[in-house]
């Protein structure tokens, strides 16, 4: 893997690829500026041609799967229409939080408004459901984990926004102007959280992926370490919790 130094590797063999995307590399050629590098143009030049069988945001780290061959593929589509395939994503948040465990669901509509954003729509948008449940409470911010039922264009940011919440790093989906508020306003926590703002990323992580193999039909698990900026944060904020209840 000395050739791609940035992307891990979490399992391979003739039918999967399995590893965990780094934030600010796209998954398939950039819309507005296909010379931009990408997973797929990447990971093909070492292993042969892929089939990508699920995206996620550029912005977003974690768990991708991609398929070496038709058949592979073919399997995998199908487990994701059929909802065979469970996802855990784990996110930091800003926002006061009064629930332990939420469910979302509100039909939601891709390319809904001019900033190209994914919004609630009763009437045309498509069923989104994701479940929200609090691991951590940081002061002002929350560390959550998120399970979406479907697989809308940027379903969990958009649930997210729609019931006041905000990831952090996340500037599409972040009201203007909105800084790092209360105990995390220590040095080191601003630094980081600054780095995210400024930084192709997000504290949006694919945990996790479980699906049946292709070939062999055996139930498989892939977890992705947290990006270093993300576990960093995630220190600092608890280190200023603690140090405020002193």
């Amino acid at each position: 893997m000395s050739q791609l130094p940035d992307i891990q590797v979490l399992f391979c063999d003739p039918a999967l690829l399995v590893v965990n995307k780094p934030a600010g590399l796209g998954t398939l050629p950039d819309g507005y500026n296909p010379s931009l590098p990408h997973i797929k143009s990447l990971l093909e030049a070492q292993y042969g041609r892929l089939w990508i069988v699920h995206r996620l945001d550029k912005e977003t780290s974690g768990v991708l799967l991609l398929a070496r061959s038709a058949q592979a593929h073919r399997s995998l589509n199908t487990q994701f229409e059929k909802h065979l395939v469970s996802k855990v994503y784990l996110c930091l948040v800003r926002g006061d939080i009064a629930w332990i465990k939420k469910t979302v669901d509100l039909p939601l509509r891709p390319n809904g408004d001019r900033r190209h954003r994914t919004v609630v729509e009763t009437q045309t948008g498509k069923p989104a459901v994701t479940h929200f449940k609090v691991l951590e409470n940081l002061g002002p911010f929350c560390f959550l984990e998120a399970i979406p039922e479907t697989g809308r264009t940027h379903q969990i940011r958009a649930h997210l926004a729609a019931i006041g919440l905000s990831i952090v790093g996340d500037k599409l989906y972040t009201p203007p102007g909105l800084h790092l508020p209360g105990v995390a306003s220590a040095a080191s926590a601003q630094e980081n959280h600054h780095a995210f703002n400024t930084a192709s990323s997000m504290a949006l992580h694919a945990y996790s992926l479980e699906i049946s193999h292709p070939l062999s039909g055996e139930r498989m698990k892939f977890i992705a370490p947290y990006p270093r900026e993300f576990e960093t944060l995630l220190q600092q904020l608890r280190r200023a919790v603690f140090l405020a209840d002193l």
